[in-house]
């Protein structure tokens, strides 16, 4: 199956927030080196360029929100599952264009891809939690 260039995108902004996890470089170098990656010109730049330094930048805040959705320490969450959460939800709370069903299933998708065995069940359920603690309102969920 090919791969969209927004899956791409998110892909990359894994990479990146993983990227931020573990050194201490700066956003703007990590998001230089992801940007110099072989196949990051098949990617949705813009897109990535918003959920990375969304995500990055809000990190503290997003984490607030997401803490007392964890049925476990956040010490245990390894950076790939951090990462993608960060990103759903700054897509979640930045992006009202993309529909919560698509962040959803693109953030299950990009773990099946990096994360562990049942990574997708966990973020599965906290992004369930998540979406109708960000999109109340959303017209799209059902009553």
């Amino acid at each position: 199956m090919k791969t969209s260039p927004r899956r791409r995108a998110r892909e990359f902004t894994v990479q990146a927030l993983y990227q931020a996890a573990l050194n201490h470089a700066s956003a703007p170098e990590i998001a230089k080196n992801i940007r110099e990656a072989a196949d990051f010109k098949r990617a949705d730049a813009d897109l990535f360029t918003a959920l990375f330094f969304g995500a990055h930048g809000n990190s503290a805040e997003y984490m607030q929100i997401i803490r007392p959705l964890l049925d476990r320490d956040e010490k245990d969450i390894n950076p790939i599952e951090r990462g993608i959460l960060l990103m759903a939800c700054h897509e979640l709370s930045a992006m009202p264009e993309t529909p919560y069903p698509v962040i959803i299933n693109e953030a299950i998708e990009v773990t099946k891809t990096f994360g562990g065995t049942d990574s997708h069940k966990f973020i599965n359920g906290i992004l369930d939690k998540l979406s109708v603690q960000l999109r109340p309102n959303d017209p799209k969920r059902a009553p």
